[in-house]
């Protein structure tokens, strides 16, 4: 039997974390870019992820209370306008501290952009639906790493990271032009009171699902943040090669995405981390042997296939726990993995500074195994709490 189509409106919130996605990869993109550009070192110049993803760590519980009311057709579009300000702003910072406390700014919207579409997702398709809606407008994250991460760091290898983020300011006011053209008026998911929030973050389940994101974003970022030094350092990958990877990489992250999309419903989505976990700490344990372009490129397939689709797993796995208290759990789901941003490209960075690299893939690798061992413990809390509820 034929499922029923997803609403266009759908689409629009997909291409929204697309531009999302871009924008807040285009950093480690154009990492080698931004430290010659302002005279820092890929160390420093890496930061910006860490104090960017600070932001969203603590901005995406707190606006999700701030904006509870909002229409989402015009919260959603003003988002998207002040994504690209704060894009067009940056590139006119002479100085790297002017630049990190313009793009600290620029992330407020990412802070609401992806949690507040997951949110709502609920009230623009019917209950069975919404794992696999869910998982579908975060597509966009996957199709960020296939088209705009690599075409951002093409186009700031070669014409600078200026550039690139220019590119970025004009993605984001097309899409603020087509959420508001296509999502409908009048959608407002109920705000959470004071005791939904308790109940949100005395829940040990809801956040050990959190706990688990964070831990997953850790042990990637420690690598992931300093591809484009690493990757030259180590196989001597210019700007060209490094974006042909980052492409090969989206095309595994897009693809495991839509399998997770085509699939949660039926296998479930706490057995979809685990599996998707797994295919990450797989690619971060076999790192040490890709000494050459194409076996990195080989190794990186299990990673690129679980990064994206992990996150729509996790996102799908709070709404089905706890449908009512959404709209807080993925708010902090999204600080889960910004806090694994942040704690992940500070350890790399460090790691970096102190001609370390070949440690990175295993404190990643370490990070990854104790998400797995949390999250199977939260499954069998959840299956002893529904057994002793029944």
């Amino acid at each position: 039997m034929k499922r029923p189509g997803l609403p266009a409106s759908l689409w629009a919130l997909l291409a929204g974390n697309f531009v999302i996605g871009t924008g807040v990869m285009v950093v480690p993109g154009t990492l080698n870019e931004l430290s010659t550009s302002l005279q820092v070192s890929a160390a420093t110049a890496g930061q910006l992820i860490t104090a960017a993803a600070a932001v969203v760590c603590f901005g995406a519980p707190l606006l999700a209370a701030v904006v509870a009311g909002w229409d989402r057709r015009l919260l959603l579009a003003c988002t998207m306008l002040w994504y690209a300000a704060g894009h067009l702003a940056a590139t006119l910072m002479p100085s790297f501290g002017g630049l990190v406390a313009v793009r600290m700014l620029t992330v407020i919207s990412p802070a609401i952009f992806t949690p507040q579409a997951a949110a709502c997702v609920g009230l623009l398709v019917p209950l069975e639906q919404r794992g696999r809606a869910v998982t579908f407008v975060f597509l966009g994250w996957s199709m960020a790493s296939v088209l705009g991460l690599p075409l951002g760091t093409l186009i700031g290898g070669h014409f600078g990271w200026r550039t690139a983020f220019v590119a970025i300011a004009v993605l984001s006011v097309l899409s603020a032009v087509w959420i508001w053209r296509q999502l409908p008026t009048g959608i407002r998911p109920p705000a959470l009171t004071r005791a939904a929030w308790a109940q949100v973050l005395r829940s040990p389940l809801l956040m050990g699902v959190v706990a688990v994101t964070a831990l997953q974003g850790s042990g990637q970022f420690v690598l992931f943040s300093y591809f484009a030094p690493v990757l030259r350092e180590t196989v001597g990958a210019d700007a060209t090669s490094l974006g042909l990877v980052w492409g090969w990489f989206g095309v595994c992250g897009l693809l495991g995405n839509m399998l997770v999309s085509r699939s949660i419903d039926r296998v479930g989505a706490p057995r979809m981390v685990l599996v998707t976990t797994s295919l990450i700490a797989l690619s971060l344990l076999l790192w040490p042997l890709g000494v050459t372009l194409a076996g990195l490129a080989l190794i990186l397939v299990p990673w690129g296939l679980g990064c994206f689709a992990t996150n729509s797993a996790q996102q799908a796995r709070l709404v089905s726990m706890a449908p009512a208290l959404a709209p807080g759990s993925v708010a902090l789901n999204s600080s889960g993995i910004y806090v694994g941003q942040a704690v992940g490209a500070a350890a790399g960075g460090w790691l970096l500074a102190h001609d370390a690299i070949a440690w990175m893939s295993w404190a990643g690798f370490a990070m990854l195994v104790c998400a797995l061992l949390l999250s199977l413990a939260v499954d069998r809390a959840q299956a002893r709490s529904a057994a002793f509820s029944a």
